[in-house]
């Protein structure tokens, strides 16, 4: 049986892992994950405002249109949720 998380999706549904926490900065926010220790940035308000809806939405292309990222950005935010949701900051959740 594998343990490997599934890549990311962004069809999928997902929210901000329980764990952890984002302090919002001028820059964008800081996330701090209190079970891994782990640190991030979110370098934009935008990307803050995706992270921090993910799960009121159907799935992450969603969120990122309700944040109204323009088209031409979406590739660089997918990008960068794939990353989140590699180290864990984001996970997927149920569909239902």
């Amino acid at each position: 049986m594998s343990t490997e998380t599934p890549p990311f999706d962004p069809a999928r549904p997902y929210r901000l892992t329980p764990s952890v926490a984002v302090r919002p900065e001028p820059f964008g926010a800081l996330l701090y994950d209190y079970g891994t220790r782990q640190l991030s940035f979110l370098k934009t308000p935008a990307l803050v405002r995706v992270v921090c809806t993910l799960a009121d939405h159907p799935d992450a292309s969603s969120a990122l249109a309700a944040a109204v990222v323009p088209r031409t950005d979406r590739p660089r935010y997918l990008n960068a949720l794939a990353g989140l949701a590699a180290a864990g900051t984001i996970q997927a959740r149920s569909q239902a």
